[in-house]
C-alpha cells in the first residue's frame, strides 16, 4: 500500500470509528475520503495507455546522494501530467525545514541557503501535502533510484510508513528509444529534445524540463508501437 493509500486508510479508519477529528456524521468529509477510496481501486496503471496515463513528474534536490548516512531533502517540485499534456497550471513546490543549511558546494548549485530552510515546512508537512498533491498518479523521475532512495527514507523519518508508490523512471523510454546514442544525464536528454530548463537544480524547473521529456518520450515510444507502460516493462525484462 502507498503512503497514500495508507493516508486515506487512516482517514476511512478515523471516520468508522468517529474520531473527533473527523466527524463521521459530516457528509462532506465522508464523501471526500470514500472519493479518495475509490480513486485507489486496484487500478492497474501498466494497463493504461500512455494517452490516458496521468502522472506526477517529480525531483528532488538533496544535500547528497546517500539518505541513510545523512544526506536529506531540500526542496521537492513537481508537475501534473495528463497522457502528452504537460499541466503548467499544476505544479508543487516547497523547501523543507532543516536546522543546518547544505555545504556551500550545494548552496551555490541550488541556491538553497540555511535561512530559506529554517522558514521552510517541517518534512512531516511537505510530504503530507507531496501526497495529497500525487493522490492516486503514477510518479515520474530521470534516474529515479536517487528518488526513490530519499522518498522511502523521509516517508519513514517523517511519516512512520513505508514508501511504495510506483516510480518510472524515463530512462526506461530512452534506453528503449535511443539505443545508439549516449543519453545519461537530464541535460544530455534535454539537449537532444531541445528542451529549455529555465532554471538548473532548482526541483519545480527540473521536474518541469523532466515533463516535457517525458511526453517527448511517450510519442517517440509510440511510433514503435508501445502503448502502456506494461509493453515497456515485458520489453526490457526479455531484452536483458
Amino acid at each position: 500500500m502507498n503512503p497514500f493509500s495508507q493516508f486515506v486508510k487512516g482517514l476511512s479508519d478515523r471516520l468508522g470509528n468517529g474520531f473527533s477529528s473527523l466527524n463521521q456524521n459530516d457528509p462532506a468529509k465522508v464523501a471526500y475520503v470514500r472519493n479518495l477510496e475509490r480513486q485507489m481501486k486496484n487500478k492497474d496503471v501498466l494497463d493504461i495507455p500512455f494517452d490516458d496515463l496521468n502522472v506526477v513528474v517529480f525531483d528532488l534536490e538533496t544535500t547528497g546522494f546517500y539518505p541513510y548516512k545523512g544526506d536529506h531533502i531540500l526542496s521537492i517540485g513537481a508537475v501534473k501530467v495528463e497522457g502528452t499534456h504537460v499541466k503548467e497550471e499544476e505544479t508543487f513546490y516547497s523547501l523543507v525545514y532543516h536546522d543546518t543549511g547544505p555545504s556551500k558546494e550545494i548552496e551555490e548549485l541550488t541556491g538553497i541557503t540555511k535561512e530559506m530552510l529554517q522558514s521552510a515546512a517541517s518534512l512531516r508537512d511537505v510530504l503530507k501535502d507531496f501526497y495529497s498533491f500525487v493522490k492516486g498518479d503514477v510518479l515520474v523521475a530521470h534516474h529515479a533510484n536517487h528518488e526513490k532512495q530519499f522518498m522511502s527514507h523521509a516517508t519513514w523519518l517523517a511519516l512512520r510508513k513505508n514508501f511504495q508508490h510506483r516510480i518510472v523512471d524515463t530512462s526506461f523510454l530512452t534506453k528503449i528509444v535511443h539505443q545508439d546514442q549516449s543519453m545519461i544525464s537530464l541535460d544530455d536528454c534535454c539537449e537532444y529534445y531541445g528542451i529549455g530548463i529555465e532554471q538548473r537544480h532548482h526541483a519545480l524547473y527540473d521536474a518541469k524540463a523532466t515533463a516535457r521529456l517525458w511526453v517527448e518520450s511517450i510519442r517517440d515510444i509510440q511510433q514503435k508501437e508501445f502503448t502502456k507502460l506494461q509493453d515497456v516493462y515485458t520489453y526490457l525484462a526479455t531484452s536483458k
